[in-house]
Protein backbone atom coordinates (compact mmCIF):
# COMPACT_ATOMS: atom_id res chain seq x y z
CA UNK A 1 0.00 0.00 0.00
CA UNK A 2 1.42 3.78 -0.99
CA UNK A 3 1.74 5.94 2.27
CA UNK A 4 0.99 9.90 0.96
CA UNK A 5 2.03 11.89 4.11
CA UNK A 6 4.01 15.06 2.41
CA UNK A 7 2.29 17.84 0.32
CA UNK A 8 4.65 18.82 -2.67
CA UNK A 9 5.01 22.56 -2.61
CA UNK A 10 4.72 22.58 -6.33
CA UNK A 11 5.68 20.32 -9.51
CA UNK A 12 9.36 19.72 -8.88
CA UNK A 13 9.92 17.57 -12.51
CA UNK A 14 8.30 14.58 -11.30
CA UNK A 15 5.77 12.37 -13.31
CA UNK A 16 2.30 12.09 -11.46
CA UNK A 17 1.44 8.31 -11.23
CA UNK A 18 -1.98 8.34 -10.24
CA UNK A 19 -5.12 10.97 -8.87
CA UNK A 20 -6.88 10.90 -5.91
CA UNK A 21 -10.37 11.45 -6.42
CA UNK A 22 -12.40 12.67 -2.93
CA UNK A 23 -15.70 14.51 -2.15
CA UNK A 24 -14.49 17.37 0.23
CA UNK A 25 -15.43 15.45 3.46
CA UNK A 26 -12.86 12.86 2.58
CA UNK A 27 -10.14 15.72 1.92
CA UNK A 28 -10.63 17.14 5.07
CA UNK A 29 -9.75 13.82 7.17
CA UNK A 30 -6.57 13.50 8.64
CA UNK A 31 -6.27 9.67 8.22
CA UNK A 32 -7.92 7.97 5.01
CA UNK A 33 -7.38 4.37 3.32
CA UNK A 34 -8.50 5.10 -0.39
CA UNK A 35 -8.18 4.00 -3.56
CA UNK A 36 -6.00 5.82 -6.66
CA UNK A 37 -7.25 6.01 -10.10
CA UNK A 38 -5.03 3.39 -11.03
CA UNK A 39 -6.79 1.05 -8.70
CA UNK A 40 -3.77 0.67 -5.82
CA UNK A 41 -4.44 1.40 -2.03
CA UNK A 42 -2.86 4.12 -0.49
CA UNK A 43 -3.09 5.36 3.14
CA UNK A 44 -3.38 9.26 3.30
CA UNK A 45 -1.86 10.51 6.31
CA UNK A 46 -1.92 14.91 7.73
CA UNK A 47 -2.70 16.53 11.08
CA UNK A 48 -5.93 17.42 11.80
CA UNK A 49 -7.25 20.30 10.23
CA UNK A 50 -5.47 20.20 7.04
CA UNK A 51 -7.81 20.11 3.71
CA UNK A 52 -6.49 18.49 0.17
CA UNK A 53 -7.15 20.84 -2.24
CA UNK A 54 -7.80 19.79 -5.86
CA UNK A 55 -4.82 20.00 -7.85
CA UNK A 56 -2.04 19.81 -5.13
CA UNK A 57 0.55 17.02 -5.21
CA UNK A 58 1.30 14.70 -2.39
CA UNK A 59 4.55 11.73 -1.86
CA UNK A 60 5.31 9.44 0.57
CA UNK A 61 8.41 7.46 1.57
CA UNK A 62 8.92 5.84 -2.21
CA UNK A 63 9.11 9.34 -3.43
CA UNK A 64 6.11 8.52 -6.32
CA UNK A 65 3.52 11.47 -7.00
CA UNK A 66 0.09 11.40 -6.55
CA UNK A 67 -2.79 14.35 -7.78
CA UNK A 68 -5.36 15.42 -5.49
CA UNK A 69 -8.48 15.74 -7.47
CA UNK A 70 -11.52 17.33 -6.03
CA UNK A 71 -14.64 14.70 -6.82
CA UNK A 72 -18.03 16.00 -8.24
CA UNK A 73 -20.44 16.10 -5.48
CA UNK A 74 -24.07 16.82 -4.94
CA UNK A 75 -23.69 21.29 -4.29
CA UNK A 76 -26.28 23.95 -4.31
CA UNK A 77 -25.07 26.96 -6.80
CA UNK A 78 -26.32 30.00 -5.62
CA UNK A 79 -26.98 32.95 -7.65
CA UNK A 80 -28.43 36.34 -6.85
CA UNK A 81 -29.16 39.54 -8.79
CA UNK A 82 -27.18 42.14 -6.89
CA UNK A 83 -24.01 41.73 -4.86
CA UNK A 84 -26.19 43.13 -1.79
CA UNK A 85 -28.24 39.80 -1.73
CA UNK A 86 -25.33 37.84 -2.08
CA UNK A 87 -23.56 39.26 0.44
CA UNK A 88 -26.80 38.64 3.08
CA UNK A 89 -26.75 35.16 1.79
CA UNK A 90 -23.24 34.62 2.69
CA UNK A 91 -23.92 36.02 5.78
CA UNK A 92 -26.75 33.85 6.58
CA UNK A 93 -25.03 30.88 5.72
CA UNK A 94 -22.10 31.55 7.79
CA UNK A 95 -24.07 32.41 10.68
CA UNK A 96 -25.22 28.98 10.49
CA UNK A 97 -20.89 27.74 10.56
CA UNK A 98 -22.51 26.80 6.71
CA UNK A 99 -19.12 25.72 4.36
CA UNK A 100 -19.59 27.99 1.52
CA UNK A 101 -17.26 28.25 -1.49
CA UNK A 102 -16.99 31.80 -2.79
CA UNK A 103 -16.87 32.68 -6.28
CA UNK A 104 -17.23 35.61 -8.59
CA UNK A 105 -20.58 36.24 -8.54
CA UNK A 106 -21.56 33.02 -6.63
CA UNK A 107 -21.76 30.50 -3.44
CA UNK A 108 -21.47 27.06 -3.58
CA UNK A 109 -22.73 24.87 -0.56
CA UNK A 110 -23.55 20.98 0.18
CA UNK A 111 -26.85 20.44 -0.85
CA UNK A 112 -28.86 21.01 1.90
CA UNK A 113 -32.96 21.59 1.27
CA UNK A 114 -32.82 23.94 4.65
CA UNK A 115 -30.66 26.24 3.59
CA UNK A 116 -32.43 25.98 -0.24
CA UNK A 117 -35.34 27.19 1.50
CA UNK A 118 -33.71 29.92 3.56
CA UNK A 119 -31.67 30.61 0.36
CA UNK A 120 -34.46 31.29 -1.80
CA UNK A 121 -36.58 33.03 0.95
CA UNK A 122 -33.47 35.64 0.81
CA UNK A 123 -34.45 36.42 -2.53
CA UNK A 124 -31.39 34.06 -4.10
CA UNK A 125 -31.81 31.48 -6.98
CA UNK A 126 -30.56 28.59 -5.67
CA UNK A 127 -29.87 25.69 -8.56
CA UNK A 128 -28.97 21.99 -7.99
CA UNK A 129 -25.90 21.00 -9.68
CA UNK A 130 -22.67 18.12 -9.54
CA UNK A 131 -19.48 20.11 -9.22
CA UNK A 132 -16.26 19.57 -6.83
CA UNK A 133 -16.57 21.72 -3.52
CA UNK A 134 -13.77 23.77 -2.45
CA UNK A 135 -15.22 25.48 0.44
CA UNK A 136 -13.33 28.78 2.22
CA UNK A 137 -10.42 27.67 4.26
CA UNK A 138 -11.88 30.14 7.29
CA UNK A 139 -10.29 32.64 8.70
CA UNK A 140 -7.96 30.70 11.40
CA UNK A 141 -6.95 28.05 8.24
CA UNK A 142 -4.02 27.96 6.86
CA UNK A 143 -0.78 25.18 6.63
CA UNK A 144 0.68 23.86 9.77
CA UNK A 145 4.29 21.83 10.07
CA UNK A 146 7.58 21.66 8.16
CA UNK A 147 8.45 22.87 4.90
CA UNK A 148 11.71 21.96 3.44
CA UNK A 149 12.65 21.99 -0.44
CA UNK A 150 9.43 22.88 -1.67
CA UNK A 151 7.94 19.84 0.95
CA UNK A 152 5.57 19.83 3.34
CA UNK A 153 5.28 16.86 5.97
CA UNK A 154 1.68 17.14 6.38
CA UNK A 155 1.92 14.54 9.73
CA UNK A 156 3.64 12.18 11.27
CA UNK A 157 3.33 8.81 10.24
CA UNK A 158 2.13 6.35 13.25
CA UNK A 159 5.12 4.97 14.53
CA UNK A 160 4.22 1.11 14.16
CA UNK A 161 5.05 2.18 10.49
CA UNK A 162 9.00 3.07 9.58
CA UNK A 163 8.80 5.45 6.79
CA UNK A 164 11.46 7.80 5.57
CA UNK A 165 10.43 11.29 6.24
CA UNK A 166 12.16 14.30 3.98
CA UNK A 167 15.23 15.71 6.06
CA UNK A 168 15.97 12.32 7.89
CA UNK A 169 19.56 11.33 8.26
CA UNK A 170 20.04 8.49 5.37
Amino acid sequence: MLTLHTKLAADDGRPVIAQLVLPYDQREKCRLRATLSTGEEAAVFTVRGTVLRDGELMTGPDGRVVQIVAAREPTYLVRCADAHTLLRCAFHLGNRHTQAQVGDGFLRIRKDPVLKEMLEGLQASVTEESAPFEPEAGAYGGGHGHHEHGQHLLAPVPLRQKIHRPGDAA
